[in-house]
């Protein structure tokens, strides 16, 4: 990303031709649009460039504390490039630990009444606390611990961490 920026600042100058690649860059800044050059590399997205921007950053900064601190304590599921995978290698680790059959084993999920990942203070010693799904049409309810009707003109809620 870093270089296609400078080339196409070094193009814009007039220190490097313009290429298609560089032009379709330029133009998807102007009208606000992912390049099609970063979309090959990051996870298939409708978002314009504002939003995944934003989406990218926090994606960036939760693999650089995962590398850098340690694994967090919830996991971003949104952010993960195959989320599935994480989600299947929790269930293997799980397995491992306990000495059970994988094929005889399947994930347990449960809504907490937590809603801020700050809250959490400690890892589970197996499994992982989730932030970042959404409900469509419906909404959570916290206190009788089950979907309820959406309220007024909120269509998507976001989930407690679950």
């Amino acid at each position: 990303m870093k270089k296609s920026i400078k080339d196409l600042k070094r193009a814009l100058k007039g220190e490097i031709g313009m290429s298609t690649e560089l032009d379709e860059l330029g133009n998807s800044f102007y009208n606000g649009f992912l390049p099609p050059e970063w979309a090959k590399k990051a996870p298939e997205t409708m978002k314009n460039l504002v939003n995944w921007l934003a989406h990218f950053m926090r994606r960036n900064a939760q693999f650089k504390d995962w590398i850098e601190v340690e694994e967090p304590k919830v996991i971003w599921l949104s952010g993960l490039q195959v989320p599935g995978s994480y989600l299947t290698a929790l269930i293997q680790t799980t397995c491992r630990s306990k000495g059970w059959a994988l094929d005889k084993s399947t994930m347990y999920t449960n809504v907490t009444k937590h809603t801020d990942a700050k809250e959490i203070t400690k890892r589970l010693a197996q499994g992982t606390y989730v932030q970042g799904l959404y409900i469509e049409g419906a909404r959570w309810n916290t206190d009788e611990d089950c979907l309820d009707y959406q309220k007024p003109k909120e269509l998507i809620t976001e989930m407690p961490l679950l």
